[in-house]
C-alpha cells in the first residue's frame, strides 16, 4: 500500500469490481480506450492487475481517497507482448470522471513511479497516450517525463489501429 497526501494506492479486492466496472462503462472515461466495456471485461482486467501484483509486486493500483472512496487506478504494468514497445513497463491511469481536474492522477502516478524505481528496482518506465488525449499528456508533463518522439508508434491489434505518443521516466529524471 502507498499513501499520498490525498490518496491511497492499494492492491485490488473483490469488492472493487462494482466501482471499477461502473468506471469502465462510462463512455467519457473510456473515450481514449476504444469505448465502454462490460462487467466481464472489467473483471478480466481486474484479474490481470491482481495477477501482475502477485507475480511482480507492482500493478495498476486501486486509487482511493483516505475515506476509502474509489477514484480509479494508477500504476505500472508490463507492456503486452503484441505491443510495439514490448518488452517494457508502462505507467498508466484511469480515474472516475468525478476525480478529473484535481491533480489526483499526477499525485498517484508520482507515488507509483517512486515505488517502481525504489522498491521494485525499475530503471525505466514508459508512458504513452493517443495524440488527442491532452489530459494524459498534461499529467506526463507535470510529472516531468521526457518526451521520446523516436518511440512513437502506430499499431494494429485485434483489428483496431492506434497511434501513441511516448514519454519516458527514469530514476532522478522526473519530478518526485
Amino acid at each position: 500500500m502507498i499513501t499520498t497526501e490525498r490518496t491511497i494506492l492499494r492492491p485490488w479486492r473483490d469488492e472493487d469490481l462494482d466501482a471499477f466496472a461502473a468506471m469502465l462503462a462510462d463512455p467519457e472515461v473510456q473515450a481514449d480506450a476504444g469505448g465502454p466495456v462490460d462487467r466481464d471485461a472489467a473483471a478480466a482486467k481486474m484479474a490481470r492487475y491482481r495477477a501482475a501484483h502477485d507475480r511482480l509486486g507492482y500493478t495498476r493500483w486501486v486509487v482511493t481517497d483516505h475515506a476509502g472512496a474509489f477514484l480509479g487506478y494508477v500504476g505500472i504494468m508490463p507492456i503486452d507482448t503484441w505491443h510495439p514497445r514490448s518488452p517494457n513497463v508502462e505507467i498508466g491511469w484511469r480515474l472516475t470522471r468525478g476525480s478529473w481536474g484535481f491533480g489526483i492522477a499526477t499525485e498517484a502516478a508520482r507515488a507509483s513511479l517512486i515505488d517502481g524505481f525504489t522498491r521494485c528496482g525499475l530503471d525505466e518506465v514508459l508512458s504513452y497516450t493517443a495524440p488527442d488525449n491532452h489530459r494524459s499528456q498534461a499529467v506526463m508533463r507535470k510529472l516531468g517525463l521526457q518526451r521520446e518522439e523516436t518511440l512513437d508508434f502506430t499499431s494494429t491489434h485485434e483489428g483496431q489501429s492506434w497511434s501513441g505518443l511516448v514519454w519516458v521516466a527514469r530514476p532522478g529524471g522526473f519530478r518526485p
